[in-house]
Formats: structure tokens, C-alpha cells, sequence
């Protein structure tokens, strides 16, 4: 069979690990690389060969090109969480209109994943990165902006080193919610945090605490609940709250996946919203309004954040040597029925 009619399931990781070596070295074979021991070329020649494997040819064409390889990575921690699938969708306009092809990566907050993929990134030599770092102090991240990598952070900021970033003002955003559940006159206003070590997540509790200042309610460590931003955490930590000898008048959920799992433990109870208990989420998605009761949530501008993302990473690989800059896009309270 012609070599180039040649290829399956079986993908650089396979080679990879058979071979004992990282994902880039076998990508350095695969396209000639000056820079691998020549025993270590021969076994992952023979290992390509017995397994068969033949890279796709058309992203080898990418990567070839001698001005750029008109790729941009982008390495996301949730793909089932449709805040990323906006964002994404926003990158890829961009994108598309400057005619660059996208690799996109899912890590699930894995930080061994994430290394793989930041692997897959320079391996295939993309001209440019967008990423959500799993904290803001993501050493595998800023390791590869110190290397001269165009990048733009989303959603999330790293500390220690200048890069461009597209955030939005989650305290703010917070702050909105919580003050409006207390101006409706609930007392004991419970939060359901995501991962604490991201950025977003404690800006979210700030304003979340800001706001029961302002209004005089005293904070109560029992009410504050902190999950790993999925929807399983919102059933889980949602259950903890209601069971509690004083259980919460009003839930601030701190993302979508985790506004779905309380709404589900709250149904499963057979609570009454918001006669019983008042919700409002973090992230307006297209389905709060389809809710019963519609949703209160703080919109954030997904779509616009991908494509102020793309624009940012497009503009710094034109123009490497400009000053960096931090966007921060303004967040709304989207009031409906649910408190």
C-alpha cells in the first residue's frame, strides 16, 4: 500500500510511549530534526514502521511552510463546559478570517495533560498559543511564554511574567449577583465556589464577600463550598448546603456546569424555586431562559473573549516586539425568575 494512502487510529502518543520517549521527539523524527540521538531515531523509525503509522500529511504541509506554519494552538481545562465552546467559537472567526488553522486541546484541569499538549503545541510548531492556565502560576506555561511563544491568557492571568490576557471582571460580575439576592431580602446566601487555586474563582468569592459587606450579612465559612467547578461538585456541594441544620435561603453557583448540579439536587429535593430557595449562576448560557423558572445569571462575554483572544495572539505574532496589554471585558446581571 502507497505510503501516503497509509493512516489509522494509531497516533504520536502510541509511538511515543512505545518508544519511552515524549511526544515532540517522535514529531522531531517524523519531520527530519538534525536534533535526535541517531539510535533513538532508528528505534522510533522502526516502531513508526511496525505500527504502521503515517502522520496526516496535510498538517505536515502546515508545519513546513517556511514563513509560518499558519497554526494556532489553543489549550482549554473543560471542553464540556460551553463557556469554552463560546470562546472557542470566537477564536475560530478570528482565526479563519487571517487564515490560520487551529489545534484545540482539552487538558480537564490535568496539569500531566496539560504538559503532554504544551508538548503537541511546540512539536507542532504552531506560530501561536491561547490558553486558560490551570493557575496563575502555572510553571509549564510560563516556561513556554519565557521562550518567546506568542500567547494570550483567557478567562484566567499569570503571574510573575507579562503576557497579554483577555479576562472579565469576576468580582464585579459576582458582586452584582450577590448584592441583588440581598436587596431581595435573602439573609443567608450560600456560594458554590470552583477550583480555589484559579484566579476566577477567587475573584468570584471577593465579590461574593463584598457584597454581603455592603449589606450588612455577616459571613458564615459554613455557607461557602468549594468544588472543582464541574457538575457533579454542583450536586454534591449543593446536597451539603441543603443538609446543613440552617441550610441557605439563596445559592450563587460559580459556573454554569455547577449552577446544572445544584438546579438538579434542588428539583431532586422537591424545593420550590425561588418560593423555597433563590438561585442565580455564574455564566448566562442560551438555556437559562428555557429553565423553569427562567435563570438569574451574570452574563460574561464568551464569544467576545475568544475573539479579543485571537485578535490579541494575531497582532502579537505580526508585531512581537509591542507592549503587552490585559483586556478586561465588563460582565451583566441577567434578571429573570429564579430569585
Amino acid at each position: 500500500m502507497p505510503i501516503e494512502n497509509v493512516y489509522n487510529n494509531i497516533n504520536l502518543k502510541k509511538v511515543a510511549e512505545k518508544a519511552g520517549v515524549s511526544i515532540a521527539t517522535v514529531s522531531r523524527v517524523i519531520n527530519n530534526s538534525p536534533s535526535v540521538n541517531p539510535q533513538t531515531r532508528a528505534r522510533i523509525q522502526k516502531i513508526i514502521k511496525d505500527l504502521n503509522y503515517s502522520p496526516n500529511r496535510v498538517a505536515k504541509r502546515l508545519r513546513n511552510r517556511n514563513v509560518s506554519s499558519k497554526l494556532l494552538g489553543v489549550l482549554i481545562p473543560d471542553i464540556q463546559n460551553p463557556f469554552y465552546v463560546e470562546v472557542l467559537r470566537g477564536i475560530e472567526d478570528v482565526a479563519y478570517l487571517h487564515e490560520y488553522a487551529l489545534i484545540v486541546c482539552n487538558f480537564s484541569q490535568d496539569e500531566v495533560k496539560e504538559k503532554m499538549y504544551l508538548d503537541l503545541m511546540r512539536s507542532e510548531s504552531v506560530d501561536g498559543l491561547i490558553t486558560a492556565p490551570t493557575s496563575e502560576e502555572d510553571q509549564q506555561v510560563i516556561e513556554l511564554a519565557r521562550s518567546g511563544l506568542p500567547m494570550v491568557c483567557v478567562d484566567r492571568d499569570l503571574v510573575g511574567i507579562d503576557v497579554d490576557s483577555v479576562l472579565v471582571d469576576n468580582r464585579k460580575g459576582a458582586y452584582l449577583a450577590v448584592d441583588y439576592l440581598a436587596k431581595k431580602g435573602y439573609t443567608r446566601i450560600a456560594y458554590i465556589s470552583g477550583i480555589p487555586k484559579i484566579p476566577s474563582s477567587r475573584d468570584r468569592e471577593k465579590g461574593y464577600r463584598d457584597a454581603l459587606r455592603d449589606n450588612h450579612i455577616p459571613f458564615k465559612e459554613s455557607l461557602v463550598k468549594y468544588g472543582d467547578s464541574r457538575h457533579e461538585s454542583g450536586v454534591k456541594l449543593c446536597a451539603e448546603l441543603l443538609d446543613l441544620e440552617q441550610p441557605p435561603d439563596a445559592i450563587f453557583a460559580g459556573n454554569n456546569l455547577i449552577t446544572l448540579g445544584a438546579l438538579e439536587t434542588i428539583h431532586t429535593r422537591g424545593l420550590k424555586i425561588p418560593e423555597e430557595i433563590a438561585v442565580v449562576g455564574f455564566d448566562d448560557m442560551y438555556w437559562s431562559i428555557s429553565l423553569n423558572p427562567p435563570l438569574t445569571a451574570v452574563r460574561q462575554p464568551a464569544y467576545n473573549i475568544g475573539k479579543c483572544a485571537a485578535e490579541q495572539l494575531i497582532s502579537r505574532i505580526d508585531s512581537p516586539g509591542r507592549p503587552t496589554s490585559q483586556m478586561i471585558l465588563k460582565t451583566e446581571l441577567m434578571v429573570r425568575n429564579s430569585c
